[in-house]
């Protein structure tokens, strides 16, 4: 997703957000957007670890 003006886009992001948002909301949905663009800017540059791996290097059983 391209880079666009921060300005811009928290207020599209408020603008979704319902009357009754509270401020936790608000920090809720900040916090998913960043992790969402961290996560596609990773896997763009190839810092990726195939499911197998992350699941043998946290102990969890394999699918």
């Amino acid at each position: 997703m391209p880079t666009s003006n921060v300005k811009e886009e928290a207020r599209r992001l408020i603008e979704r957000l319902p009357t009754d948002a509270t401020w936790e909301d608000l920090q809720t949905e900040i916090y998913a957007r960043q992790a969402i663009e961290s996560g596609s800017r990773d896997s763009r540059e190839g810092r990726v670890v195939p499911i197998a791996e992350a699941r043998r290097r946290f102990g969890l059983a394999s699918e």
